[in-house]
Parts: structure tokens; C-alpha cells; sequence
């Protein structure tokens, strides 16, 4: 008997990405979207499901009578109801360190567009402004360098220490605070939260969303920052407090460069919608983890997932 492997949310992982690799597994039903009341139909039948987004809790499961395996197409496993899988005898498997290089890299994007006033610099040569000037240059927004700037992590796992190692190619100086308390034997300095917002350039945020990091960084320590910091978020949303945030934005010159929020997509209503100094802030919308290179990975991964699984069985 052939696998019903369901795919519940192709679009997230990109219309470019072939996915026919699954075929080999088992009759494979694909859905652009699954919306939660759409769950529970249409994976009755299946024995394999795929879900990067879509939650599945005990209910949803429990209707699925057939289903052995859950493959996450992703590393948080937040959206699957766990200890309903496991009582369920359902086997739950997600994909770790497929997007290290593209989150890395994306770091490095949001870092440089905002610390070389890259939207100014684009604007007046497009705008005209520049060939107006007579002038061959145009030093209004000075920029600085990274070399020998300090670069405080918040989160030293996996893709923090390669975000701490290109850093350092750069030469800039390394300090990361552990958001867990408990990996602090890295080779950089380790410093309490306050100290290292307080003497950073930049800091960038590479943790996971728990009870320790929702809200971390807020109204209390943002006056903390350095003026002219940027602060980068490309671990989880709600680790920043987002009304925080947009109120210290317009309150002096600090940058922030957000690839996560709270709410994805971003409510309109959102303050960091609103603020007066629009140059200051860069959201890009959950992209970080998302090359061509990482997406192939991650199917990858997958795919193998449901070998190693069939095997065992």
C-alpha cells in the first residue's frame, strides 16, 4: 500500500522549489494553503503530513486515524501539539541548520543597508539630487565603519557563532549574552544584558522565543542603546517589544533591522507601521531563512526524514 503524504502549505516553501523528490514516498496531495478549519479534512487520510506553518493539535490529529509521521518543514516545532503526537503514537521530525548560511547572510544585508544609509544614498542618485549638486560626492550621511566596532550577540547558538565569526573577519569585536543563562564557556566575552546593550554598535538577536526571551528587549533597556546603534532581530518575534521599539525609534537616532515580528504578516495597525523616521527601521518579511540554497536544503532534510522513518517501520 502506498504512502498519502499531504503537504499542507506549499507556498511557504516557494513556488520554485520542485518537490516531485516526496513522489518516491507515496501519492503526494499538495495545498498552497491550509486554513485551520481546512486542517482536519484534509489530512483524514493521510499517513505522512508536511507543515511548515499550519498547526496541528491533539483534535486535528485525532481525526487522522492513519497518520504516523509529521515532518516539520522547519526548525521550531512550536506549531505541532507534541505530547498529542507522541500519546497518539505519531513520530514528529523537524529539520535543523538548513538556513545557518542564508540567516548569516541576511544578517549581513540588514546590517549594512542601515549602516550605510543605503535608502538615502539609492534615493539621491534616482531622484536626481546627486547630478544637481555638482559635486562628486556626497558625505551628508556619514557612515562608519564595521572594523573595530564591538558586536554584541544575543543567542551564541549555531548561527550566532558564524554571525560572531564573519563578524570578526570584518574586525569587529565580539561580546554575546546567553539567553538561556547557560552556554556562557563560548570563546568571547559573555556579559549581562544591560552591559552589553549599553556598549554595543551593534547588537543582534539570534535566540529562540521562550519564556526567558519574549520581551527582552523593551522599554526598561532600549534607552540603554548607544546613539547611532542598530540593533538587528533575526531570532524571534516578540523577543522585541515592537510599541517599545517604535517610540524609542522616533525618540533618538538608534536603527533597527527586523526580519521576525510578533504578528507575520504584520498587522497595519503595527506602531513600527507609523513611525515619523521611517530611514531609521528595515523589516523584511521573515525572509532570512529563505535562499534558493536553504529551501533545498530543507527539502532535503525533509526527504530524508521520511526515508530514515520508512526504514525503521
Amino acid at each position: 500500500m502506498r504512502k498519502q503524504i499531504v503537504i499542507l502549505d506549499t507556498e511557504t516553501l516557494g513556488k520554485d522549489l520542485d518537490l516531485s523528490p516526496l513522489e518516491k514516498f507515496g501519492d503526494v496531495t499538495k495545498y498552497t494553503n491550509t486554513l485551520p478549519d481546512e486542517t482536519a479534512e484534509r489530512i483524514k487520510d493521510a499517513h505522512i503530513v508536511i507543515s511548515n506553518k499550519v498547526v496541528l493539535n491533539k483534535e486535528t490529529m485525532a481525526q487522522a486515524p492513519h497518520l504516523e509521521l509529521v515532518c516539520i518543514a522547519a526548525t521550531g516545532m512550536n506549531n505541532i501539539d507534541l505530547e498529542a503526537a507522541k500519546t497518539l503514537g505519531i513520530v514528529v521530525k523537524n529539520v535543523a541548520g538548513y538556513s545557518t548560511a542564508s540567516v548569516v547572510q541576511h544578517t549581513f544585508a540588514m546590517l549594512f543597508y542601515l549602516l550605510e544609509h543605503l535608502p538615502y544614498y539609492h534615493d539621491v542618485v534616482a531622484d536626481g539630487r546627486w547630478t544637481v549638486s555638482g559635486l562628486f560626492t556626497d558625505v551628508s550621511h556619514p557612515f562608519y565603519e564595521l572594523n573595530g566596532k564591538k558586536w554584541g550577540i544575543i543567542g551564541l547558538g549555531n548561527i550566532g557563532k558564524e554571525v560572531a565569526r564573519v563578524a570578526t573577519a570584518f574586525g569587529a569585536h565580539i561580546a554575546y549574552h546567553s539567553s538561556s543563562g547557560e552556554n556562557t564557556d563560548a570563546p568571547y566575552l559573555h556579559q549581562p544584558l544591560e552591559i552589553l546593550l549599553e556598549t554595543s554598535d551593534i547588537i543582534s538577536i539570534h535566540a529562540p522565543l521562550t519564556e526567558k526571551t519574549y520581551g527582552l528587549i523593551n522599554e526598561t533597556n532600549l534607552p540603554l542603546l548607544k546613539e547611532k546603534a542598530i540593533l538587528l532581530n533575526l531570532g524571534r518575534g516578540g523577543i522585541i517589544n515592537e510599541t517599545d521599539l517604535a517610540y524609542e525609534l522616533d525618540r533618538r537616532e538608534i536603527y533597527a533591522g527586523l526580519d521576525v515580528l510578533e504578528k507575520e504578516p504584520i498587522d497595519l495597525e503595527n506602531p513600527l507601521m507609523h513611525i515619523e523616521h521611517k530611514e531609521r527601521l528595515l523589516i523584511t518579511p521573515h525572509i532570512a531563512w529563505a535562499s534558493i540554497e536553504a529551501r533545498k536544503k530543507l527539502l532535503e532534510g525533509i526527504a530524508q526524514n521520511i526515508s530514515t522513518f520508512l526504514e525503521n517501520t
